[in-house]
């Protein structure tokens, strides 16, 4: 270490630590120390990284809580999205059942399927043709 030169403290104010440093050792007779004024600059020099943290602390609190809000948001309008196609989806499928089920009403019956082979180009057997036996 340097001669005279002494850590600084980070627990007690320089003011502290400076008049502790001014008492005298010996019992020698010296003026008594005018305290230090400080000037308006070096006043706002050693509040302004306290305020600043605190400010920037203050903006990524607010981002955190605006950005959670702005998640459950979206997962909540996902989710109407997704119910709201899938109850479409839901809504074709029963279309489409019930257009089946008539489609089976209408052709299964047996005079439906006859017409249908007609139109196909089929005819009727003609009668069974018997051979004799030999």
């Amino acid at each position: 270490m340097y001669e005279g030169a002494r850590p600084r403290s980070t627990l007690f104010p320089r003011r502290r630590l400076e008049a502790s440093l001014l008492r005298p050792q010996a019992p020698a007779i010296q003026a008594p120390a005018l305290p230090r004024r400080r000037s308006r600059v070096a006043m706002r020099a050693t509040r302004r990284p306290r305020s600043v943290g605190m400010v920037i602390g203050a903006i990524v609190v607010a981002f955190l809580l605006a950005f959670f809000s702005l998640v459950q948001t979206v997962r909540v309008s996902t989710s109407g999205y997704d119910m709201s196609q899938l109850n479409d989806e839901y809504l074709q499928l029963q279309n489409q059942r019930q257009q089946i089920t008539s489609d089976i009403d209408r052709v299964g019956r047996q005079s439906a399927i006859r017409r249908q082979a007609i139109a196909d180009g089929l005819n009727q057997l003609p009668g069974p043709v018997v051979l004799p036996a030999r």
